[in-house]
């Protein structure tokens, strides 16, 4: 799968969704009880209350086609907003010690995009802003960052970002890339 990831990529997307459910519920058995049950029962309820009023509404069928495109087009929206500010960024090599600062910032890209793209990514699109200052509400990520943009320039750092459409050419291009290499070690060029 690795050697057509680039192909597989938006397929695969579409199992987010349940991923993420999957993911979840493996999270809780490393919590101290008192989460584990908190957690568990929220996720609980959560499942009972999204499961209960698809199937009260609709009939069984219908219920069930709704939930699998609902959950798809989820995961295909997540990996959407995610993939484009991370994919095809340096990663520090294994023992290399970056600070924070260096850390966040050279392994996101933001996505420029205007009023749209702010809505449509959530905020997120902002990733350097969001990985230096999580905290902060994802509205006002933006007014931030030419303040990082201006420390970047002080002090070195390359702060990367493109439209749209580039960032999913770059994600893109560079799982293609990875892709190639363990095509050609197969000899399936």
């Amino acid at each position: 799968m690795a050697r057509h990831q680039a192909w597989l990529f938006f397929p695969l997307l579409t199992l987010e969704g349940f991923n993420l459910k999957v993911g979840s519920a493996l999270f809780l058995r490393g919590r101290p009880r008192g989460a584990r049950l908190l957690e568990g029962g929220l996720l609980l309820a959560h499942t009972v209350a999204y499961l209960g009023l698809a199937f009260a509404l609709l009939s069984p069928g219908k219920a069930v086609v709704l939930i699998l495109i609902h959950q798809a087009l989820f995961g295909v929206h997540l990996g959407s907003v995610f993939a484009p500010n991370h994919k095809g960024m340096e990663m520090p090599e294994p023992g290399a010690r970056w600070g924070h600062l260096r850390r966040q910032v050279l392994t996101s890209r933001n996505v420029r995009g205007g009023v749209v793209v702010d809505w449509m990514m959530g905020g997120l699109n902002y990733q350097i802003e969001h990985h230096l200052f999580p905290g902060i509400p994802r509205c006002s990520l933006r007014r931030v960052r030419p303040l990082v943009m201006e420390h970047c320039e002080r002090v070195g750092l390359p702060y990367v970002e493109t439209g749209l459409v580039e960032s999913y050419r770059q994600a893109l291009g560079h799982m293609r890339e990875v892709g190639a290499g363990l095509r050609a070690e197969d000899g399936r060029g």
